[in-house]
């Protein structure tokens, strides 16, 4: 899983000097050495966002010439719009600053949700290392082990939230209208991180919302323990090592409500997790990535400072 993870990374590395004017690699090299570039996550530390994010700054160093040192900086709140908004509005433009924030918030900003203020027609896009593979799991000790023990349930089942334009409020959301499960979600949690340990102190029954990546590395203890069962999973067909688990598609009551799952989650799992710089960076008049203005006081394009240097090891 590490290798694949890492291969796709490599993708992310190189996708900025696709269709670019690419800076010499010495140039590059003098700007990177000696920076630190920050990779800043809108979420707590220890969720699938955190954990991504880590990763990458563990391996990326070693592919930009230069060698910089990578940071992580959580900056949690609001669903992701804290860290989204100030990678918008305040993040500086030089190529040192990457936002990881949640692809969710392009669909809110189209239906005006309050506190969006950021275009993201305007950001400068790395990409996503994987396409979210959404689950719901929820702890046996809840008792619900299974969609149908949840569709029986006699009171709302609670689940562990973030606030609306996050994954797990979102999907919680859907499933809840879509398959006309009792539900009560539990919203204000700043991350899944802090989800897990509401689960594990019983404060809540489980959360939808998760990759099942995302779980297997950050829940592995209660995957095995068998302490969390995966009950649904909210992805176009099953995945190849949950075969047994159901499709909340498939459980959607009405014609609408599979196309509420469609749209609100299938069709968003492939941003989930994306990676941008802030608006601004093609035209940044710094640096030896960016080719400055031309004869005619005009911004050129991009360079493709992130040039990838050679596959995956």
């Amino acid at each position: 899983m590490v290798e694949k993870f890492w291969h796709t990374m490599v993708v992310i590395g190189i996708s900025l000097s696709i269709s670019a004017e690419v800076a010499p690699l010495s140039a590059q090299e003098d700007f990177y050495k000696g920076k630190t570039i920050r990779i800043v996550v809108g979420s707590t530390p220890g969720g699938g966002f955190d954990v991504y994010s880590r990763s990458i700054a563990r391996h990326m160093a070693k592919r930009i010439p230069g060698n910089p040192t990578f940071v992580v900086e959580n900056m949690p709140g609001a669903g992701f719009l804290i860290a989204t908004n100030y990678l918008y509005n305040q993040a500086k433009p030089d190529g040192l600053t990457i936002g990881n924030w949640i692809g969710a918030l392009v669909l809110q900003q189209v239906l005006g949700k309050k506190g969006v203020e950021f275009d993201a027609r305007k950001f400068e896009y790395i990409g996503a290392p994987i396409r979210n593979h959404d689950l719901c799991l929820l702890s046996r000790a809840s008792g619900i082990t299974s969609v149908e023990k949840w569709m029986a349930a006699k009171i709302p089942v609670k689940l562990g939230a973030t606030p609306p334009g996050a994954t797990p409020y979102d999907t919680g959301a859907i499933i809840k209208e879509a398959l006309g499960l009792p539900t009560q979600l539990v919203s204000g949690y700043k991350g899944t991180a802090d989800i897990r340990l509401a689960v594990e102190a019983g404060e809540v029954a489980g959360l939808c919302g998760l990759s099942w990546s995302s779980a297997k590395s950050t829940w592995r203890k209660g995957l095995e323990s068998g302490s969390v069962v995966v009950v649904l999973q909210s992805s176009a067909s099953p995945h190849l090592e949950l075969p047994s688990v159901p499709l909340s598609i498939n459980h959607a009551k009405t014609d609408m409500g599979r196309k509420l799952i469609q749209a609100g989650i299938h069709d968003t799992s492939a941003i989930t997790y994306l990676y941008s710089f802030p608006p601004g960076i093609s035209g940044y008049d710094e640096g030896p990535g960016i080719s400055g203005r031309n004869q005619q006081g005009k911004y050129g394009r991009r360079s493709g400072r992130w040039r990838g240097s050679g596959a995956a090891g």
